[in-house]
């Protein structure tokens, strides 16, 4: 029985880089001998087990049949007889697909094992696949893109990129889940660089069942895209920003359409809708705002009681070169209105009418907000 830490740690260790959540490889051994060691079982599709002290997860080494269509559509196989070779060539790329001896004490010890020539990739900075079985998962497809935007000076193989189109035209990708999708996406969005990740997915014709068909359709334009990767450098690293920068030129009904079909998280999907429908105010307004829209879109983004929410769409719309400096004094100064004194406003024998009250505070807030505006 012999312990590897495999797969991303070797690679970011190489590369300089923080080595986190380390997979574990156990060759050589069995699910009885890891439950006798004191080791949980977890997995369901194969034998995944937690350290009985760590908790870190501990696979047994195992090799893959294609048995249907999807990234679930296989058959594992462990045994004590499989080797780390084995293991290693189900990986997807060639710099995952390394490895390093662990010791009883938790370190690494020895040399790095490179049966697929990963640290040769690495030095090239090239992303390629392990073998002929990297096109039966329909989720790599993802994973590399994500990669792309966070190792934006790699390129995708030749032979890589034919594998990642097969996977499109097998139409394997329409097996995944929306979860995963968006998991991959999201990752890819707060990534170095994301729009590397879209121009794999453009590159490979992913992008059509990836993304809102608009918005592929924009992205085979290389002036949109010279604008979406500026836009997406501005708009900083944070999801709900990034994804908000991505999809500011959709209607907002095709962003809650896209969001219902991936799953995305209902915060994000309203920054990005609401931001949508700021840039329109802005569009339309011509930088002479009426004071009921701009109420409007207060009242929509709800800078009442999310007003952190309120300041980061504004902020958003200011790093990207929207003239909003009069949107932000005439919220702030709506915002700061003084409760008491609306209320005080109103007749007494009204003051138990949850609907006088609301007017009266639209009142103010437009009044507040003219001001500022004039």
């Amino acid at each position: 029985m012999k312990i590897y830490a495999v797969g991303g740690a070797i690679r970011d260790s190489l590369m300089g880089l923080p080595m986190h959540d380390i997979d574990y490889v156990v060759v050589g051994s069995s699910v009885e001998e890891m439950l006798a060691k004191g080791f949980r079982p977890v997995g369901k599709d194969f034998p995944v087990f937690l350290h009985p002290i760590t908790q870190a997860e501990y696979a047994l080494a195992r090799t893959e049949r294609k048995t249907g269509k999807g990234y679930k559509g296989f058959h594992f196989y462990a045994d004590p007889s499989v080797t780390l070779e084995q293991d290693l060539q189900r990986r997807d790329l060639t710099i995952n697909a390394m490895a390093q001896e662990v010791a009883a004490d938790g370190k690494l010890i020895g040399p790095i094992l490179d049966p697929y020539n990963g640290q040769q990739d690495l030095a090239a900075k090239i992303f390629r696949h392990v073998s002929d079985a990297f096109a039966e998962d329909p989720l790599r497809l993802l994973r590399i893109a994500r990669f792309a935007a966070r190792f934006p000076e790699f390129i995708v193989a030749d032979e890589t990129m034919l594998a990642l189109k097969a996977i499109v035209q097998a139409g394997e990708l329409n097996v995944l889940s929306p979860e995963r999708i968006w998991q991959e996406l999201a990752k890819g969005l707060v990534a170095k660089k994301p729009m590397h990740m879209f121009q794999v997915l453009l590159d490979t014709g992913a992008s059509k069942d990836m993304l809102p068909l608009q918005l592929s359709e924009q992205l085979a334009n290389e002036s949109f895209r010279q604008k979406l990767m500026t836009h997406l450098d501005e708009a900083g690293n944070h999801l709900d920003e990034r994804c908000a920068a991505l999809l500011m030129q959709l209607p907002a009904s095709v962003i809650r359409s896209w969001a219902e079909c991936v799953r995305m998280p209902i915060e994000t999907r309203d920054f990005s809708e609401i931001f949508c429908e700021l840039t329109t105010l802005i569009n339309k307004s011509q930088e002479s705002f009426q004071a009921v829209d701009v109420l409007a879109w207060f009242n929509r983004a709800d800078v009442w009681r999310k007003p952190e929410r309120g300041q980061a769409l504004l902020n958003l719309a200011q790093k990207m070169g929207f003239h909003v400096s009069s949107l932000i004094r005439a919220m702030r100064d709506a915002q700061a209105l003084n409760t008491a004194d609306v209320i005080a406003g109103v007749a007494a024998q009204d003051r138990s009418n949850g609907e006088r009250i609301g007017s009266a505070f639209e009142v103010a807030r437009l009044a507040a907000i003219s001001a500022a505006l004039g």
